[in-house]
């Protein structure tokens, strides 16, 4: 097994370089804007710049890269595995945004090391690989930056693309840059796609070693949940029937609370909680709904939930709420944002709602449909009513929770299989000797 072979750049990945180099300036102004609005971290913004914070370890590292919070929560059980079958072989874990990595700073295993990834800018990404000299570098779902690609290439790293996504907007993109995909996707070793559709556009594009295994994030194990926390929010909701809105996207939220609205009707004292994707939201959410004309509380502000609606905007806690809630409406889905994992609900005995709009996780929203693991809604009406039945009839959320747990367990297998097809690189990478 041998790294990608080199190659010289091809017109527009050199363009791309040279643009990027050259608008230094322009990226550091960028990223001060995001420092002054929360999208960075002002104490650890030189990772950005590719100037780590923390001391290189010795002996053999692989460098696991995801975008955000998703994603990985997504690697999590892989970080894990890797740590208890190669403890030779560091762990280097970058994500690109605040919210990611506050979740590493909870979740990530002893001995991991997180930082913030480097702009994709040759200097910055020059410096980030010289300091920490991986040995391995596992790129998931879709970051495919082309500096970072050709740097890696440049220094014969090993690259694999784990738990591949490729969207049909992001596969007409790339179709309209055939070279620069080729060039950039042959550098990886392996490429393990996630659904036979991603695949086949990893293919067309030019990815060497193609193969289908499933998607991690349907292999994730349960969200996690503090005891204490959850004790004391079953006792103060204790008789109310209770929904959640997960992971909802602007757009959503006042529509759940139209909704929500048509549930009192049915059910006076029924408890709406929303946990938004993006948790620094919450204020304004709670703010607008109130507007609106709707009782809330907000989690931030320590206010109990003894209103109309909830608004919890902490960080990591929707394995608490689906474990609170008795039915789970999954957001994304009523607007265009591809949806979220509906296992997760799947797996805490909460029965699943969800929009039409789950393009990123089709096959299983699909699969689910089918078992009766999850109710597809396509209208406020239709998920007021929706709801409402599920919250009055026992038997019926019963029936629909114990289909989609089958579905949930037949998902178990992926991470094992993504392990096999990647541990002779990490066999290699742990074999070699200390840097």
């Amino acid at each position: 097994m041998t790294a990608p072979p080199r190659r010289g750049p091809g017109l527009t990945l050199g363009l791309y370089c040279a643009a990027s180099t050259a608008g230094g300036a322009v990226l550091r102004r960028y990223l001060d804007r995001r420092t002054r609005i929360g999208k960075e971290d002002p104490e650890r913004v030189g990772e950005r710049f590719g100037m780590p914070s923390r001391a290189r370890p010795s002996g053999p590292l692989v460098w696991l890269h995801a975008a955000s919070v998703g994603e990985s929560i997504s690697f999590l059980p892989l970080v894990e595995t890797i740590g208890e079958r190669w403890p030779r072989l560091g762990q280097l874990i970058t994500t690109g945004t605040v919210t990611s990595a506050r979740l590493m700073a909870d979740r990530l295993p002893a001995g991991a090391i997180h930082q913030f990834a480097p702009v994709d800018r040759p200097g910055w990404v020059g410096a980030f690989l010289d300091h920490w000299r991986p040995d391995l570098a596992l790129r998931i779902e879709s970051e495919l930056w082309p500096a970072t690609i050709d740097a890696l290439d440049a220094r014969s790293i090993p690259a694999l693309l784990v738990n591949g996504r490729m969207s049909r907007r992001s596969f007409r993109n790339w179709r309209r840059l055939p070279g620069l995909a080729r060039r950039l996707l042959r550098s990886f070793a392996l490429c393990l796609a996630q659904t036979d559709d991603d695949a086949a556009r990893f293919r067309t594009l030019g990815a060497r070693d193609v193969r289908c295994l499933g998607n991690l994030k349907l292999a994730a194990p349960e969200l996690p949940c503090d005891a204490a926390a959850l004790d004391l929010l079953a006792e103060t909701c204790a008789g109310r029937p209770v929904w959640l809105g997960a992971s909802t996207h602007e757009g959503e939220e006042a529509r759940l609370a139209a909704a929500h609205a048509a549930i009192r009707a049915r059910l006076p004292e029924a408890l709406l909680i929303l946990v938004p994707r993006h948790p620094e939201r919450g204020p304004g959410i709670a703010s607008t709904l109130r507007e609106a004309g709707h009782a809330v509380a907000l989690r931030s502000a320590k206010e109990a939930p003894d209103s109309e609606i909830y608004v919890a905007d902490g960080l990591g806690e929707l394995g608490l709420f689906y474990r609170l809630a008795g039915v789970g409406f999954v957001g994304g889905s009523l607007v265009p944002r591809g949806g979220q994992n509906l296992l997760e609900p799947a797996r805490l005995d909460c029965a699943i709602l969800h929009g039409p709009h789950m393009a990123n996780f089709e096959e299983i929203a699909a699969e689910m449909v089918r078992a009766g693991g999850s109710i597809r809604v396509e209208t406020d009406d239709a998920l007021g009513n929706a709801v409402a039945s599920l919250l009055s009839d026992e038997s019926m959320r019963s029936r629909s929770c114990d289909a989609a747990a089958e579905v949930a367990r037949g998902k178990a297998r992926i991470l094992g299989a993504v392990v096999d097809e990647i541990a002779p690189y990490l066999d290699k990478a742990a074999q070699r000797a200390d840097a």
